[in-house]
């Protein structure tokens, strides 16, 4: 009778079928049946509860849909929870600079959801594909054990987690020592898991709410469209992604590069403190320039404005000195970028620019930032024989810019080397200045889009000087992949040093056993702990050379690769790469002095001079806006 179906392991149950039975119909027999479905959905569920969820899933959600819906949403795959956790405790280990709690939250929520997943996708096609229809699945053992396993994971992702957390801030603390910092606040402990559980919950839920919105299509064009169910799962999951992809590449990308410019141009029409209008001809945005003052920008204001006057070289040198030139044109200036080239024309000729006997084209960055130390150092070493030139093309910082504006880069540094060349060729070759190109993070590949390789450079300029340069600029990637055999991506060596050197801020430029180097010069200079030269997609899937080699001066020998792991802990240094002391990072400090020395000195130049403007430099910074 339907009353005494039983199961293996079910609980005893009221019978309802012997000779002191409850009569049918009555409230004692609706109450046993009722508790001996019950207690088989008990046994079912312990057996299986996914299967059980699945199967009775409809039911709780006609009855309770908002309690469904968010159990759904906080419902966690125990075979993604296992890999989620491997993935969480390899984020914390170290990479190339200390971590804040808040960007290490970061990472580790982002790698949980990657790993949770991972570990999803491999339990469909392993368990649900593979062994549905195994008698395993039905096993009454392996029901026992589900729960233990389940707790076990669990457990072992919380105790692997902690330790993982006391390693991963002794190893913070390393990194710190390493490049002369104190350690880390305690609050590490504390708030970077909180982060990562905000935001892998986050991350998880939105992925969740795209999965049910997917099948909601399935179903509508089941149902009105006749199409079959599983083809319909698969038409829901892809237009809703076809539709989030929109959403992100298009209106979102839109939407974010817009709220950037807004706030970018908010910034870059703020006056600051210190840098008032300067009054000499030889710098743009004084009064008789065509580039007038409100449009240089802030970076352009600070750039015109700062730099070491005549009076002030002659504190640090006993050779005759002149008047420094430096000639920028902001974004604001002018309308288009050929008016902007037309002004920059213009202002190298008011300014006696190419009568200097050197110019200096410095692509900037994003924002129009140059670096200040690098062009006190030029001003020094050359007694203001020299004219500094750089131009304005985007608001944006660095990092958005290269995200946003990578072409409108490479253009803008094309258009303004071309330029300067131009002015200079239409000169007489007696009367011809050196040319030296200079550029710094995005700036290095502002100026390499105008050159199509190394030959192309040792035709047009006669030095050049890259710093901190991304791992996506064209020519220094293909120098590092076609390194000499045997010499480190991290601080390569190209044939034999004979057209380009890299160094480190330590490494020697003059080469080994006085190795002959063809002028014009060309140096890369790059921390082995630089984010910016080091960051790459391709650190998702492979694991690069620098990883493989042993270290160099200040990355821990600590640091591994691990699939996708890696590639965010390098991104989260992205945002830190400036945060940290001069010589590491992206902080190249009086390194480019060596570098300027090497690559286009001026007549008699000896290892004394370099230390004497190094020196300068550092005591110039003091005074560098003090007079002006």
């Amino acid at each position: 009778m339907e009353g005494s179906a039983t199961a293996e392991g079910a609980p005893s149950a009221p019978r309802t079928d012997g000779p002191d039975a409850p009569a049918k119909g009555s409230a004692q027999y609706r109450y046993a049946r009722a508790l001996i479905r019950a207690r088989l959905r008990l046994v079912r569920a312990a057996r299986d509860p996914d299967r059980f969820l699945r199967e009775n899933y409809d039911d709780l959600a006609r009855r309770h849909p908002l309690l469904a819906w968010a159990w759904s949403l906080l419902h966690l795959d125990f075979a993604g929870l296992f890999v989620g956790g491997l993935f969480l405790m390899s984020s914390l280990t170290v990479s190339l600079l200390p971590r804040s709690w808040f960007f290490q939250g970061i990472v580790s929520g982002i790698n949980a959801v990657i790993g949770y997943a991972i570990g999803v996708f491999l339990k469909w096609v392993v368990v649900d594909l593979l062994v549905r229809s195994h008698p395993i699945r039905d096993d009454p053992k392996r029901a026992r054990w589900v729960p233990v396993w389940r707790a076990l994971i669990v457990l072992g992702v919380l105790a692997g987690g902690l330790w993982m957390m006391i390693a991963a801030k002794r190893w913070q603390d390393d990194v710190r020592a390493l490049m002369g910092m104190p350690p880390g606040s305690n609050l590490w402990y504390l708030l970077t898991p909180i982060v990562a559980f905000v935001v892998a919950a986050l991350l998880i839920s939105i992925f969740r709410v795209l999965r049910d919105l997917a099948l909601l299509v399935g179903r509508r064009a089941n149902r009105f469209l006749r199409i079959p169910l599983p083809a319909a799962r698969v038409f829901g999951f892809v237009w809703i992604a076809f539709l989030a992809f929109l959403l992100v590449d298009d209106v979102g990308f839109r939407a974010f590069t817009a709220v950037a410019n807004r706030v970018a141009s908010t910034t870059n029409n703020e006056e600051v403190a210190g840098f008032p209008q300067p009054t000499i001809p030889q710098r743009s945005g004084s009064p008789g320039s065509l580039a007038q003052w409100s449009g240089l920008g802030n970076e352009g204001r600070k750039f015109a404005t700062g730099g070491l006057r005549a009076e002030t070289l002659r504190r640090f040198t006993t050779r005759p000195v002149s008047e420094p030139v430096r000639v920028y044109v902001g974004l604001e200036n002018a309308p288009t970028p050929e008016r902007r080239i037309a002004m920059l024309h213009q202002e190298l000729a008011r300014t006696g620019a190419l009568d200097k006997g050197h110019v200096v084209i410095i692509p900037t960055t994003g924002s129009g930032w140059v670096n200040p130390t690098a062009a006190r150092a030029l001003e020094l070493m050359y007694d203001g024989d020299v004219a500094l030139v750089a131009m304005q093309y985007s608001y944006l910082p660095s990092w958005i810019s290269f995200l946003t504006d990578g072409e409108a880069s490479l253009q803008s540094g094309k258009a303004l080397i071309d330029a300067v060349l131009t002015d200079v060729r239409a000169r007489p070759v007696a009367a011809r200045p050196k040319v030296l190109v200079m550029g710094e993070s995005l700036g290095t590949r502002a100026g390499e889009g105008a050159f199509n390789g190394l030959a192309d450079i040792r035709d047009k300029v006669d030095g050049v000087v890259w710093i901190g340069p991304p791992r996506a600029n064209p020519i220094h990637s293909a120098i590092s992949d076609r390194r000499d055999l045997g010499t480190p991506e991290v601080l390569p060596t190209y044939t034999d040093g004979l057209i380009v050197r890299f160094t480190d801020g330590r490494r020697s430029l003059a080469g080994s056993g006085g190795a002959e180097w063809l002028a014009p010069h060309v140096v890369y200079v790059q921390h082995p702990s630089d984010p910016v030269v080091w960051w790459s997609p391709e650190l998702m899937l492979r694991q690069p050379d620098w990883l493989k080699e042993a270290p160099g001066k200040d990355r821990s020998s600590a640091m591994a690769w691990y699939p996708f792991v890696t590639f965010w802990q390098v991104s989260a240094d992205l945002a830190n790469a400036a945060g940290v002391p001069d010589g590491h990072g992206h902080n190249y400090g009086t390194a480019v002095v060596d570098a300027f020395a090497a690559v286009l000195p001026p007549a008699g130049w000896t290892p004394a001079d370099t230390e004497r403007v190094r020196m300068a430099v550092m005591a110039s910074a003091a005074i560098d806006g003090a007079e002006k």
